[in-house]
């Protein structure tokens, strides 16, 4: 029998049933400025149609991490495109750009369509929310790389800063206050501990109640989407005098907020300004994880910090609760060299 590209583990039919699921999901991001529709080699965006004076163009690129393989142990597909816009858009707005557009990218073991419709509907979701356009995309099939149930994600996120706008760490200063935003779940970092935690370490179940008397299963909780805070922080922005912005990724805090800072301040943080989320503590009590290995890792209730001057930190604060994003003062920029000091 002659051999084909479906023997090979490449279904041409599979890919094309997906295209057809995915087009209202992209179609319905879209933007005034976007040019042409799904299906070209390249996707084109009209940035003169979007009031810019003098733009610079800003692009970050994210994944979401082994958080990919509590979606394919439960078979959920939903809500991780969300997340893998969150990374992106979230990098953004820490140099003062609005989202305008986002690709994706999906390598799989198998295509299967449904799967696939279902992490482009979140992807979309999340584009919706953040304002950007998603036009553009690749789904691979990498049979005999990845088993059948693997799949990855990565995102690729454009937006655009006015050039006298850019937020490069030099307008910090000491007597700054720290504005954290809540967070009120891991988002998509830190999942490779999380899981050695509940599966290796407390021998859990994802079925399992999150916690004692929890409605909420540890499925639930690990996938809980991530918040997207780019359309809240642009407002604030454009209201309100903003200093710098850390997105509260990988690295926790001192990982993060160190980027912004420059070297002539340090930043002081009150952790008991906020509540930890119940996840966090859970978690840390699975393997008697250390407090400053928690503040390395997981965000801790804290997705991402503006530092702002004192007296504009309550109208700030103001106008993220106005985009149903909480928000608190916790701490202060203190003359330094560029620490994050964690006081308990």
């Amino acid at each position: 029998m002659a051999e084909d590209y479906r023997s090979a583990g490449v279904d041409i039919v599979a890919g094309e049933d997906a295209v057809r699921r995915i087009v209202p999901h992209v179609r319905s991001t879209y933007r005034p400025e976007v040019i042409g529709d799904i299906g070209g080699f390249g996707g084109l965006f009209d940035i003169g149609r979007s009031g810019y004076c003098d733009p610079l163009l800003v692009s970050t690129t994210d994944g979401v991490g082994t958080k990919a393989e509590i979606a394919r142990q439960t078979g959920r597909f939903d809500t991780i495109g969300r997340d893998l816009v969150a990374m992106c858009v979230d990098d953004l707005v820490c140099v003062g750009a609005a989202p305008l557009f986002f690709l994706d990218y999906v390598a799989v073991g198998r295509l299967d369509p449904v799967a696939m419709e279902q992490l482009v509907a979140g992807i979309a979701a999340g584009c919706r929310e953040a304002g950007c356009a998603l036009i553009g995309g690749e789904m691979a099939e990498h049979p005999g790389v990845m088993e059948a149930d693997q799949f990855d994600l990565v995102g690729f996120a454009v937006g655009a800063v006015e050039r006298d706008a850019v937020l490069d760490g030099s307008r910090v200063v000491a007597g700054d206050v720290l504005v954290g935003i809540e967070s009120p779940n891991l988002r998509s970092n830190g999942f490779s501990l999380a899981r050695r935690l509940v599966f290796e370490v407390a021998g859990r179940s994802l079925d399992d109640p999150a916690w004692d008397g929890a409605e909420a299963s540890l499925a639930d909780e690990l996938l809980a989407p991530s918040v997207i805070y780019a359309p809240a922080v642009v407002a604030a922005l454009a209201a309100h005098e903003v200093h710098a912005v850390a997105h509260v990724t990988g690295g926790g805090l001192p990982g993060n907020l160190s980027r912004v800072l420059g070297e002539a301040v340090d930043a002081v943080v009150d952790t008991a300004s906020w509540e930890v989320p119940r996840i966090f503590r859970e978690l840390q009590a699975m393997g008697g994880v250390g407090d400053d290995e928690m503040a390395q890792v997981f965000n801790l209730g804290i997705g991402m910090v503006l530092a702002v001057p004192a007296d504009e930190a309550e109208d700030v604060v103001a106008t993220l609760a106005a985009y149903d994003r909480p928000a608190r003062v916790i701490g202060e920029l203190v003359e330094g060299s560029g620490h994050v000091d964690l006081r308990r």
